[in-house]
């Protein structure tokens, strides 16, 4: 069994993002051989991350700041402790300030 601090992996993410390209992440459970796949992710202000695909269904769980996630015309907002369904289609994710989220991906193992 493995115990994570989500709290400490969002300093320490943040840190890293703030002193690179504003992103850092990292798998924290699963991965792309597995069915169920959990990575934090941490945005610094203004950052975003590009359209995107993701086949399977998904959520992102917002443990600290706010996220936009957008998807066509479509948008939703996450704040601290939200947690948000990710649409099936094309979707981008961007940071109106410094964020951390949890993105849950199922896919097909």
């Amino acid at each position: 069994m493995q115990e994570l601090s989500p709290d400490a992996l969002t300093r320490g993410h943040l840190e890293r993002a703030a002193a690179s390209d504003g992103r850092s992440a990292a798998t924290v459970h699963g991965g792309h051989e597995r069915t169920l796949c959990r990575t934090l992710l941490a945005l610094t202000v203004g950052t975003s991350l590009a359209e995107h695909d993701r086949p399977g269904g998904a959520t992102l769980l917002v443990l600290r700041g706010r996220v936009r996630l957008t998807s066509g015309d479509a948008s939703r907002e996450g704040r601290t402790g939200d947690l948000v369904t990710v649409p099936p289609a094309r979707h981008a994710l961007e940071a109106p300030e410094d964020a951390s989220a949890l993105p849950t991906v199922a896919g097909e193992g």
